[in-house]
């Protein structure tokens, strides 16, 4: 892993960390990111929609990327997207890097995070 990439996500933690507690490892920024956009805020969420959470999460950090495509919403107001650029076949590690990349990036764009 890009030792500079890893090094930029350690310090975002570490700033999401004083609003959201300790302990945010990737699942848990990946949650925050589909209920941000969700836009629906602190819920209780079943099993099945924090997955369909983090799924949102991962469509809109690859969408940039040309990985996704935003759709719209649905009558229940959550995100849909289409997939249209599979990904290279990657190891887990470099599927991780990618990830936190994209992370840093969705922070720093949303203004909820500056280097």
């Amino acid at each position: 892993m890009d030792h500079e990439i890893e090094l930029r996500y350690q310090k975002l933690t570490k700033h999401l960390e004083k609003t959201f507690g300790e302990d945010l490892d990737v699942h848990a920024l990946l949650f925050l990111i589909g209920v941000n956009e969700l836009g629906k805020g602190h819920d209780k969420y079943s099993k099945q929609e924090k997955t369909d959470l983090i799924h949102v999460a991962i469509c809109t950090l690859l969408t940039p990327a040309g990985y996704y495509e935003y759709k719209g919403r649905d009558e229940d107001g959550w995100p849909h997207f289409e997939n249209i650029r599979n990904l290279p076949p990657i190891n887990s590690k470099d599927q991780e890097h990618l990830i936190k990349e994209a992370m840093l990036d969705y922070f720093i764009e949303h203004q909820y995070y500056i280097e």
